[in-house]
């Protein structure tokens, strides 16, 4: 485990992601250290010392991720937590703590928090869960998009009215479910679509069997879309999918 006074600002860490992060924490120089250390790691972080000011920051600009101490001066993380989750519902929390009692750690689940990392920690964790946090809201983000309509190589994808139209052939009338998964495929296009992310938003379930299922959905859009030699759905084993609609597949595997 790693002392904040052992952080190492290794600049490969670096990664220019420009995501806004908001660093609550009492002690000045842990605070300090943190944003620090964040800032190196290409984030924007901006730093309040306590529950109070960090709600107030929090209303008047805009953040990608909160990062709470829980023990601190008028206002604690747990309450913190609760009032940005009733501003926000899907903003990635992570509580930071010196106390470790189990119910500490059920509360802060249930206020809201995403994590809960036991101080001292390791820095390179903390990275590790703040970009795989992101990654997720940015992929949950894209699959609520309310597009419909979709150029898909020489196909058209209508998911209001549930069909796949190839040139002037008549349009394929797809089922529920591989309107969906087609769609979601759709929205990543030349990008990966996570395995889990169609699991939880299609079929509401991750286990064994609801996967399998889906790998049979995967197979028939795959058959539709075969015509046109420039779309391939490629299977990116352990991940997910990619749809992509160029010749430039061999690069995406």
């Amino acid at each position: 485990m790693m002392d904040v006074n052992e952080i190492s600002y290794d600049m490969k860490t670096t990664t220019g992601t420009n995501k806004k992060i908001l660093l609550v924490e009492d002690d000045p120089n842990f605070g300090t250290v943190l944003r620090d250390y964040l800032v190196m790691s290409g984030f924007e972080v901006v730093l309040a010392k306590n529950g109070m000011e960090g709600f107030d920051k929090f209303r008047k600009e805009a953040f990608d991720l909160c990062i709470l101490d829980v023990m601190m001066p008028y206002k604690d993380g747990f309450t913190l937590a609760k009032e940005i989750r009733e501003k926000n519902e899907r903003i990635p929390i992570v509580f930071l703590t010196a106390r470790t009692m189990r119910e500490d750690i059920v509360k802060g689940y249930k206020v809201g928090a995403d994590d809960y990392l036991n101080k001292p920690f390791d820095s390179e964790i903390l990275l590790m869960k703040i970009r795989s946090m992101l990654q997720r809201k940015a992929v949950e983000t894209v699959a609520d998009s309310k597009k419909f309509e979709f150029e898909i190589g020489e196909f058209f994808l209508n998911s209001k009215l549930r069909y796949l139209k190839y040139r002037d052939e008549e349009p394929i009338k797809l089922s529920p479910k591989e309107n969906e998964l087609l769609r979601l495929l759709a929205l990543h296009e030349n990008d990966l679509m996570p395995r889990e992310l169609a699991l939880s938003k299609i079929w509401k379930d991750d286990n064994y069997f609801t996967s399998r299922s889906m790998d049979v959905y995967i197979a028939k859009l795959r058959k539709y879309l075969q015509k046109d030699e420039k779309v391939e759905l490629l299977n990116i084993h352990g991940e997910g999918f990619r749809l992509v609609t160029d010749r430039e597949a061999d690069s995406f595997i």
